[in-house]
């Protein structure tokens, strides 16, 4: 009978997993650098160049604004995935959160299966705000047809796995959490500046366009735009056209660079224990 009850009440992956990620979502919704500068940032940014360019026309019938929101949504994305997690897995690291973790009974796969379900949940609330914004104040017509759709949720299920495996696989590279800010914050800049979020892509000078077709936020913000533009402002892309495939393709490279990356070099322990 004893043993009987302690077997119906040992905790399955499926519990320890959804514990986990309430802890995940406790601390990120409680964090004030979280909020701010992942949850928060992409809408202020919104609304501040929204307010200053967002009238001007950058093509017929497509404004600033407009055109900024699908480089927000995409920004918002590798912000969650990429920035946050690859911080706040190695401040843990420091503080040794993942050494007492990986003696506790939890299995490896639920504490990451935890991590992505968090980035999903955030990214999701996130991009439906920053959506919302887009159409109350800026005029963005929410397509009507359901292949808008699915491309928008292929691109923002395949951009949110890149981003997520990447900052997984960061958060090890990174010798210790006080190198956090000054290496991952010029990536994300450099690659926000050259991947047409914060410019129109065809302005800026086509090396540097060409460095960040390397890249998965080049083609997380072009595949939002095939979704919040219309269709005629596929013509003014680099090459004529969304390039819904190569979008594709290089988002899933990412996610498999990302993941082998993450596999094979994560540690629980501090780089300085033996």
């Amino acid at each position: 009978m004893t043993t009987a009850t302690t077997a119906s009440s040992a905790p399955t992956w499926m519990s320890m997993t959804r514990a986990r990620l309430g802890v995940e979502l406790k601390e990120f919704f409680r964090s004030r650098e979280q909020m701010v500068f992942i949850f928060f940032f992409p809408m202020m940014l919104l609304l501040l160049f929204g307010s200053v360019f967002g009238g001007e026309e950058i093509a017929p019938g497509v404004t600033f604004a407009q055109y900024f929101l699908a480089g927000m949504v995409a920004s918002g994305i590798l912000n969650t995935g990429f920035q946050s997690l690859a911080m706040t897995i190695s401040i843990d690291r420091d503080e040794d959160v993942l050494k007492r973790i990986y003696g506790t009974p939890l299995p490896a796969t639920s504490y990451f299966a935890a991590k992505v379900a968090q980035v999903l949940i955030v990214s999701a609330v996130q991009v439906a705000l920053l959506i919302a914004m887009g159409v109350f104040l800026y005029d963005v017509t929410l397509p009507s047809d359901a292949g808008h759709w699915g491309t928008f949720a292929w691109v923002f299920l395949l951009g949110t796995a890149a981003a997520t495996t990447l900052g997984i696989a960061m958060s090890t590279l990174l010798r210790n959490a006080k190198s956090g800010s000054a290496v991952i914050t010029p990536i994300v800049l450099f690659l926000q500046f050259t991947s047409g979020v914060f410019l129109v892509y065809t302005q800026i000078p086509t090396f540097l366009q060409h460095v960040a077709e390397i890249f998965p936020l080049k083609w997380l913000a072009q595949g939002m735009r095939s979704v919040f533009l219309p269709e005629s402002f596929a013509a003014a892309e680099a090459r004529g056209s969304w390039e819904l495939t190569t979008g594709a393709i290089v988002l899933a490279a990412w996610v498999v660079i990302g993941l082998v990356l993450a596999v094979r070099t994560f540690r629980w322990t501090r780089h300085d224990d033996n």
